[in-house]
Formats: structure tokens, C-alpha cells, sequence
């Protein structure tokens, strides 16, 4: 982008700065309770203003960033939203819940709650969503909750940290895909030195978070049965909703396995989308136009997002060029006086009080903010990535966000005090190690 005859920011002085102002704006706004793309609309509009940006040059960022991979992401977001629909349609959502629970032999609170967490992993992340994904097995989960005593309050607990620890492990979720991107990192790298450690680290938290939430409300709350509930016992599963999910899972690790030896990049991750929906729409035996019909629903659910997504690339690409990162990566790397430590912690708690219910924004955000400083600073890109993760996973452990209540509805739960409460002791768990990784890691690895 290039800035317009009447810009007042320059990049190389001191008033490039200037330039986050319309970042700053749509931060500001989304903390007020607009939304995000409200907010990025807002600071478009701004950020014109201080570039020197006519009609034409917005209109000609626009087209650039519906190609750009921000908008690529979205588009395999939304194409994993229809890919969902086509999944629960093929009762091949329903049947793997079913395998697990039934393989696990539920008959106390341990194994329901350890049921509970790898279903919610295994579909949040094969759907790349929390809300969807969690939604789904609800259902079939609370009255296995229910039957042992397990408290509204502790599934809430659960169904969170569980739910958004499949996003940041799944192979195609819009968080894994971003910050592939961001950092350079192969899937295996980013599993191995940064999501597993991360995840583990958090859910062991939230385990013990949980077991707290259900002795302080054992006794005082409870399930109450609806018709829209059903019983593990009751479930049957026939003979073609085992083939259909057996055929699925085939052709989802089989795809993932190539893509990874054929060194694929995040484009290929639509082309498994699309063929993962032509699979399960044959195996589902589905008409062709229901078939598309459900699969175009489902992709129509998050035109929110996509827009986000082709909005705040223009957004990004503006303070780029103003130069505000340029600047904003000065500052810090003389206020971090160069240590890889530093540049991790800062990062760490700069998206940890960030943008919610954007992770994929907030990622590329506070990569466009803190990678030059931790390259310059030698910081290893695994170490970055977890600043990346404690970025967009802390926000919503910290205060009431739309990802934390509406994990408050789904397990139709209603002490939000206790849940948050819970969600700081797993936070503040992850936080510890993440100071405590910050000096062993460079140690280690650098």
C-alpha cells in the first residue's frame, strides 16, 4: 500500500507511531462492547484518514486482501462450518461421541470428566470450532454428567479449556493454520515445541480448577433432564453411520498425512475441506443439492468471520504502511533491551489482554507487533508461538467473554463466578509456565 500525497504519518519518525492509532481505535471499541467488525470498520475509516487514502486506493486494498492467506483462512473456516453440518447430517459426529463413551466404560466422575475433555478436543478440532463443536455433543454428554452428580458449573470448566485446546491442536483449524503461517513452523514443529506442551500445561490446570468448581457446588446445583437430551443407553448406532465415520477417518488422517510429507501449504487445507464434504455427502447418500444446500448453510454461518478476516488484513496492511509496527518493534526492542525473555513475556501478556473472539486476527495482530523484535532478539520461533497461544487463549480466561459464556449456555450453566474463577487458577498455572519457560527456553534452546 502506498501512502496517500496528503498522508500525515511518514515511516521512519517518530510520528510513525501515529500509524497504531487505528488499531488502537478498534481495540478500544471492541472493549466497549462493539463488535469486531464494527471496530475494524471504524479504524479503516481512521486509518484513511491519517494514510491519505482516497476511494480508489481502499477499493484496490480490498481486492488485494480477498487474495491475501488471511482471507484464505476464512474461506476454510467457513468451508470447515459446512463440512459439520454435513458431518452431524452423516451422524458421524454422533458416532464418535458414541465410541468414546462406550469404550471408556463411564462409571464415576473421572472417566465422565475424561470423556467429556476428549470428545470436546477431538471435535472442536476437527470442526475448528469451540461453540459448534461443543454444541453438538452437549446433548449427549450432560446426561452422563448428570447421572454421576457432576456439576453444571464443572462440565462449563471443562467444555471450555477443552474445546479451545482442540483449536490450537487441530490440523486444520484457523489458529493452527495462522500461526503456521506466522512463524514458518511445520505442523509437527508447532505440535512438538509448542501446542502439546501448551495444552497439557492448561488442562492440568483446569483439572484441578474443575475439581474445586465441584466441591464448592456439589449439592448446590444440579442437572435438570429436557427432552432435548438424549441417553448414552438409549443410542444406536447402525451399520452405516460406522462405515461413514470409519471412511471419514480414513480419508481425513490420510489427507493429513499427505499434505504434511508433500509439504503442503495452508491452501491445500480447502482442497481437504472440500474433499472431506464430497466424501461424507456420498457415504451419507445425500442428494446432490442437499448435499450443497447443507454444505452452503453451514459456510453462509460464518460470513461474519470471513469478513473480519478480508477486513483486518486492510486494517494490518495500513499500520504496515504507516509504519507503526516498524516503530512499535523499536520501542519494545529498547524496552526489552534485546533479551529473547523479555520480547516472550511482553508479548505473552500484551495478547493475553487483546482482542476476543478473534484468534485468528489477534494472532496475525500480535505477530505483526512482536516477531521482528523476537528474531532480532534470537527468540526460537516455538517459544514465539507459545506467546501466540497465550495471546488468544488467556483473553477468555481472564474476564466474561462471548467464548466463556457461551460455554455457560452450552452446559447450561449459570454461576459465571465459580466458572471464571476457575478459568484464573488454569490461567494463572499457564502463566507460571510460561515465565518459567521463558528463562529455561532460551537456556535450552538458544
Amino acid at each position: 500500500m502506498e501512502l496517500g500525497s496528503w498522508s500525515i504519518i511518514q515511516p521512519g519518525t517518530p510520528w510513525a507511531l501515529l500509524a497504531l492509532v487505528p488499531l488502537v481505535v478498534y481495540i478500544v471499541m471492541v472493549f466497549m462492547g462493539k463488535s469486531n467488525n464494527a471496530g475494524i470498520f471504524v479504524g479503516i475509516v481512521v486509518g484513511a484518514l491519517l494514510l491519505g487514502q482516497g476511494l480508489p486506493q481502499l477499493a484496490s486494498q480490498f481486492l488485494t486482501s480477498l487474495g491475501s492467506s488471511t482471507a484464505m483462512i476464512g474461506l476454510i473456516i467457513m468451508t470447515g462450518a459446512g463440512l459439520g453440518l454435513l458431518m452431524n447430517k452423516a451422524r458421524i459426529t454422533h458416532t464418535l461421541v458414541y465410541w468414546i463413551v462406550k469404550r471408556i466404560g463411564v462409571d464415576t466422575q473421572t472417566k465422565a470428566k475424561l470423556v467429556l475433555i476428549i470428545c470436546s478436543i477431538i471435535i472442536c478440532g476437527l470442526l475448528g470450532t469451540l461453540g459448534g463443536g461443543n454444541a453438538i455433543i452437549a446433548p449427549i454428554l450432560i446426561p452422563v454428567m448428570a447421572s454421576l452428580k457432576i456439576t453444571p458449573s464443572t462440565t462449563a470448566t471443562l467444555f471450555k479449556t477443552a474445546g479451545e485446546v482442540g483449536l490450537i491442536l487441530g490440523p486444520l483449524t484457523g489458529v493452527t493454520l495462522i500461526t503456521m503461517k506466522v512463524t514458518g513452523l511445520s505442523y509437527a514443529t508447532l505440535m512438538i515445541g509448542a501446542c502439546i506442551p501448551f495444552a497439557i500445561v492448561w488442562m492440568l490446570g483446569t483439572w484441578f480448577a474443575a475439581k474445586r468448581v465441584q466441591r464448592r457446588t456439589a449439592g448446590k446445583e444440579e442437572y435438570e433432564m429436557t427432552d432435548d437430551m438424549q441417553d448414552v443407553a438409549e443410542i444406536t448406532v447402525d451399520r452405516r453411520s460406522k462405515i461413514n465415520t470409519i471412511i471419514f477417518l480414513v480419508a481425513f488422517v490420510g489427507l493429513i498425512v499427505y499434505g504434511i510429507l508433500a509439504k503442503q501449504g495452508t491452501s491445500y487445507a480447502l482442497i481437504v475441506m472440500i474433499i472431506l464434504s464430497a466424501i461424507v455427502a456420498i457415504c451419507g447418500r445425500m442428494k446432490i443439492d442437499d448435499a450443497v444446500s447443507t454444505l452452503v448453510k453451514g459456510i453462509a454461518s460464518q460470513a461474519d468471520m470471513f469478513v473480519l478476516f478480508v477486513t483486518i488484513d486492510v486494517l494490518l496492511t495500513m499500520v504496515s504502511a504507516g509504519g507503526g509496527f516498524d516503530a512499535l518493534s523499536e520501542l519494545l526492542g529498547h524496552l526489552s533491551q534485546g533479551s529473547p525473555t523479555a520480547v516472550m513475556l511482553i508479548a505473552s501478556v500484551v495478547g493475553g489482554l487483546g482482542i476476543e473472539a478473534a484468534a485468528v486476527a489477534e494472532i496475525q495482530i500480535i505477530s505483526d507487533m512482536f516477531a521482528q523484535s523476537a528474531v532480532a532478539a534470537g527468540l526460537p520461533m516455538t517459544m514465539f508461538a507459545i506467546s501466540l497461544l497465550a495471546a488468544t487463549r488467556l483473553t477468555g480466561s481472564i474476564y466474561p467473554t462471548s467464548n466463556l459464556m457461551g460455554q455457560l449456555g452450552i452446559a447450561r450453566a449459570h454461576n459465571t463466578k465459580e466458572v471464571l474463577q476457575a478459568c484464573w487458577i488454569a490461567a494463572a498455572v499457564v502463566a507460571a509456565a510460561i515465565i518459567i519457560w521463558s528463562f529455561l527456553g532460551v537456556a535450552i534452546l538458544t
